[in-house]
């Protein structure tokens, strides 16, 4: 299996510009963690009326530093949502209530309840009330830039991309990032429409992705195929681990994960959950009991 080209520096300052290109800037927010890297990456695009990107969690300090990353004259006229976990879209709101910006994204989806195991970080943004509801190619237009919406179900429901066509660049969300593989956890993640949205994205021209969390991937096409072996080759394993008799994923994380962070170990299980509910969707594994539930017993079907 190819290694990942993960880049795992960043040259930047909390609350700081960086100009990424003509049309594009970023902020980041002070938030990081073991899911969210440095922290979330606010990006503002194009220049007098713009539109910002995922503004973010509920702090107010990256609020302000968005506000103030305008230039005189300039003014916030869209809020454009990739998905709704809270390190990405909480600041909405606020920063609606301060520009009177129009917010953009997915309808709001109501999660199921997944009480048999451990929950991420990234929780559900509850609070999120997009004004325009944003479906597949839907173009989303300013004065000097164009947003094309690519729907990516997978990493959560209402996750979708955005191309900015004017530089053939792609924000990838949660979907792709540049310091580590995407978290796909039930109940919000789903492994089989993950994998169909990389497979999406090969259809597609972008030269540049820009992640929320991480550097720009510069080969995206050849990213997104390293992705891909990446998850086949953790299904493999895991079909391994059934093979060698093993039925319980807290086993095989302690396994599979055993050179990763014992802190991500219950974000693993529900990686490895969602490998399970793939492979069961495919007719390839049953469960005990059926459908499957973290806590439950599997094994292949012969």
């Amino acid at each position: 299996m190819s290694a990942i080209p993960f880049k795992t520096e960043m040259d930047f300052t909390y609350g700081e510009v960086t100009k990424m290109s003509p049309l594009i800037r970023r902020v980041i927010a002070n938030n990081p963690s073991a899911f969210t890297f440095t922290g979330t990456g606010t990006y503002i695009i194009g220049t007098g009326n713009v539109a910002v990107i995922d503004p973010g969690p509920l702090l107010d300090d990256h609020i302000n530093a968005i506000v103030n990353a305008l230039d005189e004259g300039e003014s916030i006229t869209h809020i454009v949502i990739t998905h709704t976990h809270s390190d990405h879209s909480p600041a909405a709101s606020p920063l609606k209530a301060i520009t009177g910006a129009t917010i953009y994204g997915h309808e709001p989806i109501k999660l199921d309840n997944h009480d048999d195991g451990p929950k991420l970080d990234e929780d559900h943004d509850e609070s999120y009330k997009p004004d325009r509801l944003v479906k597949d190619g839907d173009i989303i237009a300013g004065d000097n830039w164009t947003l094309e919406a690519v729907t990516t179900p997978g990493h959560m429901r209402n996750h979708i991309c955005y191309a900015l066509q004017e530089e053939k660049t792609l924000f990838t969300g949660d979907h792709v990032m540049g310091w580590s593989t995407s978290i796909v956890a039930p109940p919000d993640g789903s492994m089989y429409d993950y994998m169909a949205s990389l497979d999406k994205l090969l259809e597609r021209d972008d030269t540049v992705y820009l992640p929320t969390h991480g550097p720009a991937i510069d080969d995206p096409q050849n990213f997104v195929r390293a992705y891909i072996e990446h998850r086949r080759g953790r299904e493999n394993q895991i079909i391994g681990q059934l093979k060698a008799g093993q039925t319980n994923i807290r086993e095989m994380v302690s396994i599979l994960y055993a050179d990763v962070d014992k802190r991500l170990h219950p974000a693993a299980a529900l990686s490895v959950f969602a490998h399970i509910q793939d492979l069961e969707q495919r007719g390839l594994v049953k469960s005990a009991p059926s459908p499957a539930t973290l806590n439950g017993s599997f094994a292949l079907i012969d």
